[in-house]
């Protein structure tokens, strides 16, 4: 069989709007290959009762652009970009055992390899300072121990642990709602660009496909379907956090979720999630238990040496937490001045102990 013809009529087969996975797949599995499903005569077709009518003719017109993919399949592959068929050695296993798998992906980078243990670190968009900084220091740790990193490159939870693998030196994975040159959101493109160096891009979705409201649930099944483990770190009532955790959940994986205050919104779903009977979330090493993994490889995050910080930056210091204050709780809490105290938190600041989240709000750093 010609694998590049194969290639060709699945791809074009994925341009036919009323096709998802889950047909595309019956129609593989009842005509045995993608090039029988392009070549097969309309009478033969209507034999298996696989399309309607309508279907049938929609399938016939689109048989006419053939010319068309084949040439913009051609030009994806001259640009980087690697469109997986299922049926292919080097699509991740762990996605075979999943509902819907995608039939083809496109890929920009690496995929994962099937050896390394994997796990997803999902949460808000709208973290907090304390939520991104947790989640790129599980990116780091976890990276450290030789764990991918999965993610959907999305702004905060997402991108923090995105950034914190990447800073490890490790390979991370982002999954896209949308086509592969679409860096969504744009904020993140530094991120998008490393990764297809150190790591890897992969989306099912047709290039040119925009980051459309529908298409993020579909992509959280791949996320989820592409780890061991999930962890959510900061997630509200309703977000699409929590249906990836769930589609884990139907799919086999391990859940962990980071325990938060009962009052504040973004803990509410990992709080849930914990009652429901996901692990509790505490550091690195709760994951790395569960991969049997030594907990030794990890390069611990040790704490600021207080000593080498001057008399007035350890009192702005000791007036600051992970949840960020603004600065004129920090000058009431230090009784400096404002000019002493703005010193003391850009002294800080430079020597990488706290973090400024927003105008004139600072918090510590893990």
């Amino acid at each position: 069989m010609d694998n590049h013809k194969e290639r060709e009529c699945l791809y074009w087969l994925s341009h036919v709007p009323f096709l998802g996975a889950v047909r595309i797949k019956k129609m593989y599995d009842t005509m045995g290959s993608y090039q029988k499903i392009y070549n097969i005569g309309r009478n033969e077709f209507q034999r298996t009762g696989l399309l309607n009518e309508k279907e049938l003719s929609l399938l016939e017109i689109s048989k006419k652009e053939m010319d068309f993919y084949s040439k913009e399949l051609g030009e994806l592959e001259q640009r980087g970009v690697r469109f997986i068929m299922s049926q292919d050695d080097d699509y991740p296993k762990r996605l075979l055992s999943i509902h819907g798998y995608p039939m083809g992906l496109f890929v920009k980078g690496k995929m994962p390899q099937e050896e390394k243990p994997a796990a997803a670190i999902i949460g808000a968009r709208n973290c907090t300072n304390y939520g991104r900084q947790l989640a790129t220091r599980l990116g780091r740790e976890l990276s450290e121990a030789g764990v991918n990193i999965i993610s959907g490159l999305a702004w905060g939870i997402d991108g923090a642990g995105h950034k914190g693998a990447l800073e490890a030196g490790g390979e991370t994975f982002g999954v896209m709602g949308c086509g592969i040159h679409t860096c969504y959101p744009k904020e993140n493109y530094d991120l998008y660009r490393q990764m297809t160096k150190q790591g890897g891009i992969i989306t099912e979705f047709m290039p040119g496909e925009a980051p459309k409201p529908r298409n993020f649930p579909m992509r959280n099944r791949i996320i989820s379907g592409l780890s061991d483990v999930v962890l959510v770190i900061e997630a509200r009532e309703r977000s699409g956090s929590l249906i990836t955790a769930n589609l884990g959940l139907d799919q086999g994986k391990e859940i962990y979720a980071l325990p938060g205050r009962v009052t504040d919104p973004l803990s509410v779903g990992c709080n849930q999630l914990i009652s429901e009977g996901a692990g509790i979330l505490l550091s690195a090493e709760n994951v790395l238990e569960y991969f049997q993994l030594q907990s030794g490889k990890i390069l611990r995050v040790h704490e600021k040496n207080e000593n080498r910080l001057a008399k007035k930056e350890k009192m702005v210091y000791s007036c600051l937490d992970l949840q960020p204050k603004n600065l004129e709780e920090i000058i009431s809490c230090s009784g400096l001045s404002v000019a002493e105290c703005m010193c003391a938190l850009i002294e800080l600041e430079s020597k990488g102990c706290i973090v400024q989240t927003s105008h004139q709000y600072y918090g510590k750093k893990l």
